[in-house]
């Protein structure tokens, strides 16, 4: 979808990859995605979840090339939304879908996490974040992509 509303502008669409096997076959890696506002870092983990669905359903995956292995789940932390009417702010959901995350992905799951943590003053954002990668890393070994506003 990108690439055709790039190309209707006269933009180009630049192609990139994803990686997120480990060199020795001993878990998932997980891709820190930092970068300004409006910079690709939700349509990269967008594309790479959506490529993935596919290649899982046995479909045409929009890539010159294509190894996805087993993806058991797809879970997906991106957006913001709030949930009023359960007396939920919007950093209160984003915490709990965070903790359904970090407490049932496993090895062959595929994480998106999109500025988790955000929100919050920095220093308390930055440790959200810091110890869902930490958990995703050590405790469920998983795949994922976790994009954040640079850091400087």
């Amino acid at each position: 979808m990108v690439e055709a509303a790039l190309k209707r502008e006269g933009k180009p669409f630049v192609p990139n990859d994803v990686d997120l096997s480990a060199p020795d076959g001993s878990g998932g890696l997980i891709q820190l995605v930092t970068g300004p506002n409006m910079g690709g870092k939700s349509t990269y983990l967008r594309q790479a979840a959506l490529c993935a669905v596919l290649a899982q359903a046995g479909a045409y995956v929009p890539a010159k090339a294509a190894r996805i292995g087993v993806v058991d789940r797809l879970y997906s932390r991106v957006g913001a939304a709030d949930d009023l009417a359960r007396g939920r702010s919007t950093f209160m959901v984003e915490m709990v879908e965070t903790a359904a995350i970090l407490n049932t992905a496993g090895p062959r799951s595929l994480v998106v996490l999109d500025e988790i943590g955000r929100g919050t003053a920095t220093f308390d954002g930055l440790s959200i974040a810091w110890a869902a990668i930490e958990h995703l890393h050590e405790a469920n070994r998983c795949r994922a992509l976790f994009a954040t506003h640079s850091m400087s």
